[in-house]
């Protein structure tokens, strides 16, 4: 990942993607990944402050193994707990509920642990089963699970943030997963590669840019991205055959075709 000042540096891009994607994505295609990156960012946020929350009251080593967190409203909730012995309730040993902002959260201790038996149950599942799949990594990764048509459950594994002002992109995946949270219906990589990104100290960035190899239209995690990293700037995303911009409040426009956007770049003799 670098920033760049001039159209012209990315002539220096290379792409080898297998996507078969013919036409840009829709206005309504685009906004979905928008919704579902900013959700995502959300997400995130939750788990952080809640986390501070949480952690400020000192929890007893072992009295929670995942958070969930889920939007009822306009606030976000955010439980710590565990599945029990026989696998058939998710045990809660604290509830963390926004305050005024995603940066608030009080917190409830359950001296005996809130059962439930519901959607915690099924989204820890959930948990489970892609944790499963995707497999020991070398590097930490922070889990979220999102809504997903027909009552079912999106969950992102994504690189978390390991050092202050550089931001990982890449080697991301959103699985989609059952109503019960037992079976993936659909695993979707979102990115190969890592990339950590770090703004240089000596220049104003005005954009960034990566290329994308795995399809011909940007990701949820793209929008994640630009609403997470700092300073806050726009994204170009370079496919095979298109080019896009993520847009700092989340939003992404169809910029022009790839071929189209490196004249546009090509610097005259």
């Amino acid at each position: 990942m670098r920033y760049f000042a001039s159209i012209a540096f990315l002539l220096l891009l290379t792409i080898g993607s297998l996507a078969q994607r013919t036409t840009p994505g829709s206005e309504a295609e685009l906004a979905a990944i928008s919704e579902r990156g900013r959700s995502l960012y959300a997400y995130d946020e939750a788990a952080w402050h809640s986390t501070d929350a949480v952690l400020e009251l000192k929890p007893t080593e072992g009295s929670f193994e995942t958070y969930i967190g889920q939007k009822k409203g306009d606030k976000w909730i955010v439980v710590y707990g565990k599945l029990n012995a026989t696998r058939d309730s998710y045990l809660i040993a604290y509830e963390a509920t926004q305050g005024r902002s995603l940066s608030e959260f009080t917190v409830e201790r359950f001296e005996k642990p809130k059962v439930d038996k519901a959607f915690y149950l099924s989204a820890a599942f959930a948990i489970d089963v892609v944790k499963t799949d995707f497999g020991k990594a070398d590097r930490q990764y922070n889990i979220a699970v999102l809504p997903a048509p027909a009552n079912q459950f999106y969950v992102y594994l994504v690189p978390a943030q390991t050092a202050d002002g550089v931001f990982p992109l890449g080697g991301d995946v959103r699985y989609l997963v059952s109503t019960d949270g037992k079976k993936i219906v659909e695993k979707r990589q979102l990115h190969k590669a890592i990339i950590e990104f770090q703004a240089p100290k000596d220049v104003t960035p005005q954009s960034g840019y990566h290329t994308a190899i795995m399809d011909n239209i940007p990701e949820d995690t793209d929008v994640f991205h630009v609403l997470t990293r700092i300073p806050k700037v726009p994204e170009l995303i370079v496919t095979e055959k298109y080019v896009y911009q993520v847009k700092t409040d989340g939003s992404i426009i169809y910029i022009m075709t790839r071929e189209a956007f490196l004249k546009v770049g090509k610097p005259s003799n």
